[in-house]
């Protein structure tokens, strides 16, 4: 699930690709006629440039110096609200749960059930190998402290604090903290306070961007840090989760959490509006998504189309999906399922819908993909809210190296190692001819001093 404040909307199409405007929502990418690779064809979002990796490092060291008064200062200065208190008391995030609409609450309750049980599955037993009187046993340890992101902006985003709550929690992570943008008034909306006491947060900051990731990695007078930052974000928050990352001062996931993606496969089976809706679902999100329907049908093309225009005239969020699909809104024309599929995996999006009639025979084909959805019946939106699997998914073409959050996520794995002194005889020679190749003598002699040699 991506996020309002997003990375750089795609470039224009490669020169020799037949590109040419369908309607105000969709620009038409024909590729039937290429013959070989078809990725050189597709247009690709940027990673952000310089200017936004100067304008987070200018952030992240005005928190690291100033504290407390730095994050104050970031969030008047970008966000236009004065925060006195960075923290929000327990009191008023655990009072927020009744003072939201109980379908919403049981709503948020649903989703937290389903959440857990699947998280809960990924747990497994210590590992253990032995061979020959070596003995390697895994622990799983979570981390101390996680830091939690969620962001705020144009929507807010309660399922986010339990699809990042919720398997820090599994893990076993002893402290969660969740950091959300304040809205004009200064305050966090109930909807988003009240998913952080249903998932059991223990602190909460009034305090969003890079000046945030500052203050979890680096710490404050107010805020301790963290070990592990996640969620998703606009571009600034994603960069400087990565240079705090490098810094060594934090992990995060691999996946970059950033623009809301969706690649629709469709045929002439289809049911149009379905599909159309599905298109503009991501889009909803604002500026800088991609949302691509992908067929080989001429007739589904056209269709599906004319629905997306119709769909998003009438949609209250208008102008967000408009921002999206005005510069990555693409209907991608191919010769084959196979050729669809290519185009899937080369885009690897975020999410992925498989909308024909046999959508099972398309998944041995998928590669790269953060969430697959097979079949009319199977919307991404089930995936962002209450399916189970995290809704923190790779974006901007990471999926092809990176993975949904999950529980692993929080934790580290320690081995231990064990030996008797038959086995460590057995192989000290090996152990000192390699450490003799390399030039490290004490550890050739570290094998030879324990009276076995």
């Amino acid at each position: 699930m991506g996020m309002p404040d997003v990375l750089p909307a795609a470039g224009a199409a490669p020169p020799g690709t037949i590109l040419t405007p369908m309607s105000v929502t969709l620009q038409r990418l024909d590729l039937r006629h290429l013959q070989g690779a078809l990725a050189p064809h597709l247009p690709r979002p940027e990673i952000a440039g310089a200017g936004p990796v100067a304008a987070v490092n200018a952030i992240l060291a005005e928190v690291r110096e100033g504290g407390d008064a730095a994050v104050r200062a970031c969030t008047e200065r970008f966000d236009g609200v004065a925060v006195d208190q960075l923290r929000i008391p327990p009191a008023e995030v655990a009072a927020a749960v009744s003072a939201i609409p109980a379908p919403l609450r049981e709503a948020l309750e649903a989703a937290k059930a389903s959440i857990l049980a699947f998280h809960q599955a990924q747990l497994r037993p210590e590992g253990r190998y032995e061979r020959d009187g070596i003995v390697v046993r895994e622990l799983r340890r979570a981390v101390d402290r996680a830091g939690l992101y969620v962001p705020g902006g144009r929507a807010r985003y309660p399922s986010t604090v339990l699809m990042t709550a919720i398997p820090a929690r599994v893990a076993g992570v002893a402290e969660v903290v969740l950091c959300v943008p304040p809205e004009p008034d200064g305050r966090v909306n109930a909807p988003t306070l009240a998913a952080a006491a249903i998932a059991g947060v223990d602190e909460v900051y009034r305090i969003g961007g890079a000046q945030a990731i500052g203050a979890l990695a680096y710490g404050t007078e107010t805020i301790r840090p963290v070990d592990v930052i996640v969620g998703p974000g606009s571009v600034f928050v994603s960069v400087a989760m990565r240079i705090v990352a490098q810094e060594g001062r934090v992990g995060v996931p691999s996946a970059f959490a950033g623009p809301s993606e969706v690649v629709v496969v469709a045929d002439e089976t289809t049911p149009v509006d379905a599909a159309a809706i599905d298109v503009i679902v991501q889009a909803e999100h604002g500026p800088d998504g991609l949302a691509w329907l992908v067929t080989w049908s001429e007739e589904a093309a056209g269709a599906i189309t004319a629905a997306v225009g119709r769909l998003t005239e009438a949609s209250p969020r208008r102008a967000e999906i408009v921002s999206t699909l005005e510069k990555a809104g693409y209907v991608v024309l191919v010769a084959t399922p196979e050729q669809a599929m290519e185009v899937a995996n080369a885009i690897a999006p975020e999410h992925l819908e498989l909308m024909t009639a046999e959508p099972e025979r398309l998944l041995p084909l998928v590669r790269n993909a953060g969430a697959v959805f097979c079949g009319v019946y199977a919307p991404a939106s089930v995936g962002d809210y209450i399916a189970g699997p995290s809704h923190v998914l790779p974006t901007n073409g990471s999926a092809r190296f990176a993975s949904v959050l999950r529980v692993d996520d929080f934790c580290k794995q320690i081995h231990v190692v064990s030996l008797d002194r038959c086995a460590l005889a057995r192989v000290a020679p090996h152990v000192a001819a390699i450490a003799e190749a390399e030039g490290f003598a004490a550890h050739a002699a570290s094998v030879r001093d324990r009276g076995i040699a």
